[in-house]
């Protein structure tokens, strides 16, 4: 059985084998007031509700497979050896040892490697926004201290692991920028972002500064920060002929696919890439070296490979976020009307690559101000390229404006949540268009509501239980609508009343595959369990990026593009026999497992009747979602207020978080339980950039150096306080299903609501992440 027919397997069988016990579990969830009766469920609908996750069982029993766990007959295990230098070419390299090592089956370097084409990464020119477009294995050339410099394969992880050490390599270094004070020195130039300059402006901000009745002017920094999903990157690939199948933990199949096939001067259809289940991508589960490794190692020993980078691996390949150097300064009236608002700064990133951390995005529509400044500087070093990271920009960014704002409300002597409700804008702040929808003031009253806000004393330090020092803070988070071209679907209706939808979407643990189900279903008039959604295969319908909090965008305006063609395709089936005969297709609705006329419900016939009297068992579609024209005419961004209680230990400086609540305003609300999981886990991931997360980088050697996670550290149980989840669960009008991205937003905000809440606790004022205790001292 292949891979692809494997992956398959497995998600149709988390969804028709899992989901009639996720019903069994929660028949009180369906609908307000619990009633259990399936006809009621049904007119109900499915959105809103609170469905468990239709692949829970099969993930919690060990039952989902991941990339790592497909096995292949004859298959060898692949470890890497990575370059010591930051930058040089290799002098010699001696892989005699390691090839005799017991169980060695081949050893791959520059110098047998297969011949590739320049990597296209993204689908894109060659200067790519994720990875790089470096040569992969194509020469002696060293481009950062990391780089993969030889592939050992053999028949066991453990011999491949051996091996590797044995491979002896000597260097000629040659002179590497890999400090940044020494690339500042040489001089800056103006940052781009998804091809878009990181600069506006409007007015004369730096005269309005001066003028300003009230002003803060101070400096924000942000470290470097590695990704460490739960799920080790690894790939299964195999050469069957001349097609090449990949699985993989990936959050792009469609993308890969494409991609891999230009590299290897292969038709796209020739490359197969399934990823069914992912633990974890938050941005860095995309196309990088080891995939292409992978496959090249496969074709230059004829047998399946198995690579799993290590945690050190992870490290040396795969990107993360880069450190930023930004001042934030605020002019103010005395009534706390903004009149200046600058936001500049320094970040970092390669030549080889387009990924400048661009902290400057969530100011463009955070606030009203009278001028505005916003710019972003970058340097290039010599290190492994950045790459996308949960709200890039937006979390750390939100760190500088956010506590510039609190600072600002202290010497204004005016309550914080009040100074960000005098400043909402009209209409967005940097392109003048309004805003698609736009309830943050409801967000914050309803957040200081429940979190108790009126209890806290404005007054730094003056809050003590015993030897704990106790604050609270608060901070606005957001983070931007996107929906990104090239959305389809399929979906096929049987006369036995399933429906298969298929679509090259992803499911990294936020619930994809649960919620859309429950899309698709109410959509079609169908119950959830008659319902099969096929996703992470790059040989269906689409192409889907599960990242920048989008893709259910995607994968709704695509499913509601096909569901449209389905019912014209039904309408003609249909023909004049049917009470629906001489209906348009913008006249009928889905309900009730057929159609219906949409003002005259009677008037109706099931799917079943018109595919009978049709004679076929079933009807297939497929359509490609609209273009994301909403984004042209609409300024669309989620936003929530963040409220944070800490507590600082007066004698050792430790800092607990105690408390935290966000308040939501992301659109209509498609799964109540797992949408409480990604605010919840999005707001973890911002503790841990708050007080602890922290890439040490050596500038001598370019080398991470704390590259594990006992080194490395990132929120664990006793990290976590209780956290409480709100939202106002408006739709919004412009956005496919009235919703908008909820997986990127809970990390904005969070950094600086603690921050804030720490200057209230102690009166000392941390300006640089992560707040560790010896900065509380």
């Amino acid at each position: 059985m292949s891979i692809a027919d494997d992956a398959k397997q497995a998600v149709q069988g988390a969804v028709q084998g899992i989901m009639a016990k996720a019903v069994a579990l929660a028949p009180d969830s369906w609908i307000p007031g619990g009633d259990p009766d399936p006809l009621i469920r049904e007119r109900y609908g499915h959105v809103g509700k609170p469905l468990s996750r239709i692949d829970g069982a099969l993930k919690v029993t060990g039952q989902a497979t991941f990339a790592a766990e497909f096995s292949m007959d004859d298959m060898v295990y692949a470890a890497l050896v990575f370059s010591t230098i930051a930058k040089g070419r290799i002098a010699a390299l001696d892989t005699a040892q390691a090839g005799r090592a017991p169980g060695v089956v081949a050893v791959m370097d520059h110098r047998n490697a297969p011949r590739l084409a320049p990597p296209p990464v993204f689908m894109s020119a060659p200067k790519a926004a994720n990875g790089d477009s470096l040569p992969i294995m194509q020469g002696d050339e060293i481009n950062w201290n990391g780089e993969p410099v030889a592939v050992v394969l053999a028949e066991t992880q453990e011999q491949a692991n051996h091996a590797a050490s044995l491979v002896r390599v000597i260097y000629e270094e040659a002179p590497a920028l890999i400090a940044l004070d020494e690339a500042r020195a040489r001089g800056m130039k103006p940052a781009v972002f998804m091809n878009q300059p990181l600069h506006n402006e409007r007015g004369d901000a730096e005269a309005a500064l001066a003028q300003a009745d009230v002003k803060v002017d101070a400096g924000y920094s942000t470290p470097r920060h590695n990704h460490n999903a739960i799920e080790l990157h690894g790939v299964t690939v195999a050469w069957q002929g001349d097609r090449l199948r990949i699985h993989d933990a990936s959050q792009l199949v469609a993308h890969t696919a494409w991609s891999i096939a230009s590299m290897f001067d292969l038709p796209e259809d020739k490359v197969i890439v399934t990823s069914p289940f992912v633990g974890g991508g938050f941005g860095g589960k995309c196309l990088w070296q080891h995939q292409v490794l992978a496959a090249m190692a496969a074709k230059q020993c004829g047998r399946p490979v198995r690579l799993v980078l290590s945690r050190e691996g992870v490290y040396r390949v795969v990107g993360g976020r880069s450190p930023t150097e930004q001042r934030v300064a605020l002019g103010a009236d005395r009534d706390g009307r903004l009149t200046a608002l600058i936001h500049t700064g320094l970040t970092v990133k390669t030549a080889a690559n387009a990924m400048p951390e661009p902290f400057i995005l969530p100011t463009r529509s955070a606030y009203a101000s009278e001028t505005l400044k916003l710019d972003v500087q970058v340097v290039e070093l010599d290190m492994l390229a950045n790459t996308f990271m949960r709200a890039p920009g937006e979390a750390v960014g939100t760190f500088g404006l956010e506590s510039a704002m609190d600072e600002l409300a202290e010497a204004l002597g005016m309550d914080p949540v009040e100074l960000r409700i005098r400043n909402e804008p009209e209409k967005d702040p940097s392109s003048g268009l309004p805003f698609s929808s736009r309830h943050i003031v409801e967000a914050w009253r309803a957040g200081a509501r429940r979190f108790g806000w009126d209890r806290r004393d404005p007054r730094p330090g003056a809050r003590r239980e015993g030897e704990w020092l106790v604050g609270m803070g608060c901070a606005t988070a957001t983070y931007p609508y996107y929906r990104m071209p090239g959305g389809a679907a399929r979906i096929t209706l049987s006369r036995d009343g399933g429906a298969v939808v298929d679509i090259a979407a992803h499911e990294m643990g936020m619930g994809t595959a649960t919620a859309q189900t429950q899309v698709a279903a109410e959509r079609l008039g169908l119950p959830i369990e008659a319902v099969t959604f096929n996703y992470g295969d790059s040989t269906l319908p689409g192409i889907v990026l599960a990242g920048g909090s989008q893709q259910t965008a995607a994968i709704g305006a695509s499913v509601g593009a096909a569901h449209r063609e389905l019912v014209r395709e039904l309408l003609k089936l249909a023909g004049n026999d049917s009470p629906l005969a001489g209906l348009k297709p913008e006249q009928v609705i889905s309900r009730d497992r057929g159609l219906c006329k949409a003002d005259e419900l009677a008037c109706r016939e099931s799917y079943a009747s018109i595919l009978s009297r049709a004679r076929q068992e079933s009807v297939s579609v497929e359509a490609q979602g609209p273009p994301p024209l909403e984004t042209m005419h609409w300024s669309m961004h989620s936003h929530a207020a963040m409220f944070c209680e800490v507590r600082v230990n007066a004698v050792t400086g430790e800092p607990r978080v105690s408390r935290f609540l966000g308040s939501f305003d992301c659109g209509r609300i498609l799964n109540p339980k797992t949408a409480t999981s990604q605010f919840r886990g999005g707001i973890i991931m911002g503790l841990g950039l708050a007080l602890m997360e922290e890439t040490h980088f050596d500038e001598r050697k370019g080398r991470v150096m704390n590259p594990s996670l006992s080194e490395y550290h990132v929120p664990v149980h006793m990290d976590v306080p209780e956290i409480e989840v709100i939202w106002t669960d408006i739709p919004d009008p412009h956005a496919p299903m009235g919703a908008r991205g909820i997986g990127e937003i809970g990390i904005t905000g969070t950094g600086a609501a603690v921050a804030n809440a720490i200057y209230n606790a102690t009166g000392r004022r941390v300006r640089d992440l992560p707040i560790t205790l010896d900065k509380l001292l």
